[in-house]
């Protein structure tokens, strides 16, 4: 019993989507879809667990602010204290509506940057890293579905994909 791997190609993503929701019912697991543009409702159909970005976006977002109200304490009121336009220079509380933009953008720059960052060092998209993708069909036209199974029920699975709607099927 060796593991297989089974790749679909499909023209369209409705009946990939329709083929995926097919075999999640016959209890099959898809490995992974690659499309030419992103498919919504594709990772519930394939039971892709929902991503944690939000929470880095949140640490970062909290980050800038810190690092922003910090560098604005320091530089206004610490540091060299000058009083522009009559605000007060010696207390940070006294100058909090003047620093609102500053620390909104710090924080909004820290948060975008830092999930873009943590994006592409999970995925690993670096220079040198070598392409993922199976097949370079998917970058144009055509839909690839990944289905890893055992050597006993590929029968089954390939019937499956193909009354799906499947123009080709291969094992790797």
């Amino acid at each position: 019993m060796s593991n297989l791997a089974i790749h679909a190609i499909y023209d369209d993503e409705e009946p990939l989507m329709a083929s995926a929701a097919q075999l999640r019912t016959m209890g099959v697991k898809v490995k992974d879809v690659f499309s030419p543009f992103p498919i919504h409702g594709i990772d519930g159909v394939i039971g892709v667990p929902r991503t944690r970005i939000a929470i880095c976006a949140f640490i970062y977002g909290i980050t800038g602010l810190c690092l922003a109200t910090w560098m604005m304490w320091y530089m206004m009121i610490h540091d060299w204290p000058t009083d522009i336009g009559g605000k007060p220079s010696f207390a940070y509380y006294m100058n909090v509506p003047a620093f609102i933009p500053i620390s909104f953008e710090s924080t909004v720059l820290c948060a975008a940057h830092g999930m873009a960052i943590t994006y592409y060092l999970r995925c690993w998209l670096v220079p040198g890293a070598k392409a993922k993708n199976p097949d370079s069909r998917t970058t144009d036209d055509k839909f690839l579905m990944i289905v890893e199974t055992n050597e006993d029920n590929s029968k089954s699975i390939e019937a499956a994909l193909k009354s799906g709607g499947a123009i080709e099927i291969s094992y790797k």
